[in-house]
């Protein structure tokens, strides 16, 4: 097996916008780009150029309503731009696409499946897809929060179906809780999901309760040290229990104390060792296999500086 870190990001994840001032921005992958450069640890990874999904294959974790219902806005906003009309269509007051977006989606998810495939064969280790739209609050049939397609849980699935794995586990560091995954994996005992999120935050209402789930709500102002303390009781043990055969991350930095998303008190180096312990969980049970995909984080530089932090850790640099 190469001991390479994969980079799977795609010019289309740019193309994608919501507005002038919408915070999930294009220059959010700009930031990282800068930052791999500036560091030299671009020398340390291997890119790869993502393809699009297969429908087939999103159809894992979504309904084929859901993504008829996605292209259909996105056919019908082509032809109202073509016709001079606005240049965004609103699915809600956070979250729209514009002509380009649709693409973006397929590359978004078709990064995490490549990754899978690419890890799942042993060309690398592991990965990383800077990638957007993001996708943890995208449920089974509904797109929200910035996110169309649950892009880690098309992943996860598509491990268990197309390459037979029979457990795999999910971690979401967002500061927000990946209520989309939750409700695609829910009661499925193949797939574990760990997560801490602020609480009570966005998005509102009942948390799932099922046997996969280990959910760590925290209050506002929560420091990294509680964070890994909590990490250290209650996700641990669970993870060792289910022994995946493959690790996922929704890897979201705005818990970063910089960023005014949310209000935990993160800093790049308590992602550095969540990631460490996640690594470390995947050597145990998985042969290292760890596909990490790219949530939230919405100040350009704690975001650039995390994602660094993330994947020096993943490649052991």
């Amino acid at each position: 097996m190469s001991q390479a870190t994969g980079y799977f990001t795609h010019k289309d994840c740019w193309r994608h916008e919501m507005g002038a001032g919408h915070p999930e921005c294009p220059q959010r992958l700009d930031a990282i780009e800068d930052r791999l450069l500036i560091t030299g640890l671009d020398q340390a990874i291997e890119r790869r150029e993502a393809t699009p999904a297969a429908l087939a294959d999103l159809e894992l974790a979504h309904s084929r309503m859901h993504l008829a219902a996605l292209r259909g806005l996105s056919d019908n906003l082509r032809d109202d731009v073509a016709a001079g009309g606005p240049a965004h269509a609103q699915i809600d007051p956070d979250t729209s696409i514009n002509v380009h977006s649709w693409d973006a989606i397929l590359m978004a998810a078709g990064a995490a499946i490549d990754a899978t495939d690419a890890v799942m064969a042993g060309e690398m280790v592991n990965a990383f897809c800077a990638v957007r739209p993001p996708g943890h609050h995208a449920g089974r049939e509904k797109a929200m929060g910035f996110c169309f397609v649950n892009n880690v849980a098309v992943a996860a699935k598509y491990a268990l179906e197309r390459h037979g794995l029979k457990r795999v586990a999910i971690v979401d560091f967002d500061v927000h809780h990946g209520n989309g995954t939750e409700d695609i994996v829910a009661g499925d005992e193949r797939i574990l999901m760990c997560s801490f999120y602020q609480h009570p935050f966005f998005p509102e209402g009942d948390h799932r309760q099922a046997p996969n789930l280990v959910n760590l709500p925290v209050p506002a102002y929560t420091k990294g040290m509680d964070i890994r303390e909590l990490i250290d009781m209650m996700w641990l043990p669970r993870l060792d229990a289910h022994r995946p055969e493959m690790l996922f991350i929704s890897a979201g930095f705005d818990a970063h104390r910089e960023d005014d998303m949310g209000q935990l008190a993160l800093n790049e180096n308590d992602f550095a060792w969540i990631t460490l312990r996640m690594k470390e969980v995947a050597q145990r049970h998985a042969k290292g296999r760890i596909v990490s995909c790219l949530e939230g984080g919405y100040s350009l530089s704690a975001l650039a500086r995390s994602v660094e932090a993330h994947l020096r850790v993943l490649a052991d640099v």
